[in-house]
């Protein structure tokens, strides 16, 4: 075991990473992962990459590799990932993996639990974003709703509604009554507008004198009344 591993290991990783993977020194090497974002995150951001920097100590594989994980130069920052606050708690997540593998050829076993746990720190983000607004729609469509809700209704609110109805349709009623009287009057003829009586009827009412007879009901004049004579 030692430096006979360590070459092989490396050469079986040429054939598994043949342009992931780039020499840096004789005994360490990084490899380029390329992560896949969760299926619930829509944006346009490029997939985020990260690299795994591997170090052989001397005695490995008996011990655990010296690990380092960087974003590639000139990177941009992913709203799902920012390795200067993830990198010390992906490279915990490593551990139980080391651990179990001791005295075997490990890296591509870390390869894949440090790009397994860097897409579920993704998802658990994706969730929280995707939870947050799932809220604000919710809570959105609850004030929507309760522009649609009407009052609980009790006793107390029934009476008062009657009363303030039974009021409203008096009311109404009343308008009713004094728009049709009035609507009536104007269509009562004036006294002005009632036919002019005749001379007979004048006569015969005891009116005789009081108005203008009609031109029409002359002859109608009593005979008796044309051979008055005035006397002095």
């Amino acid at each position: 075991m030692g430096r006979d591993d360590q070459v092989e290991e490396r050469e079986v990783l040429s054939s598994i990473f043949p342009d992931e993977i780039t020499d840096i020194s004789d005994t360490s090497y990084r490899i380029l992962i390329t992560l896949d974002p969760p299926e619930n995150y829509e944006t346009e951001a490029e997939s985020p990459i990260l690299f795994l920097q591997v170090s052989y100590p001397e005695a490995y594989p008996d011990v655990a590799p010296d690990l380092e994980i960087a974003a590639p130069p000139n990177a941009s920052k992913h709203p799902l990932l920012d390795l200067q606050e993830d990198r010390a708690r992906l490279l915990d997540t490593l551990q139980p993996t080391i651990e179990e593998n001791l005295g075997m050829a490990m890296v591509f076993t870390l390869v894949s639990a440090l790009k397994e746990a860097a897409e579920q720190l993704m998802a658990e983000r994706s969730n929280a974003v995707q939870a947050q607004k799932e809220m604000e729609i919710a809570k959105a469509e609850e004030e929507e709703n309760r522009k649609f809700q009407g009052t609980l209704v009790t006793r107390e609110r029934f009476l008062e509604w009657r009363e303030k109805f039974m009021k409203e349709l008096e009311e109404e009623e009343q308008r009713k009554l004094e728009e049709k009287e009035a609507e009536e009057k104007k269509k009562k003829p004036s006294a002005r507008e009632e036919k002019k009586l005749t001379g007979r009827q004048l006569w015969e009412r005891g009116l005789a004198g009081k108005g203008d007879y009609d031109e029409e009901g002359d002859e109608d004049i009593p005979a008796a009344l044309e051979k008055m004579k005035v006397t002095a």
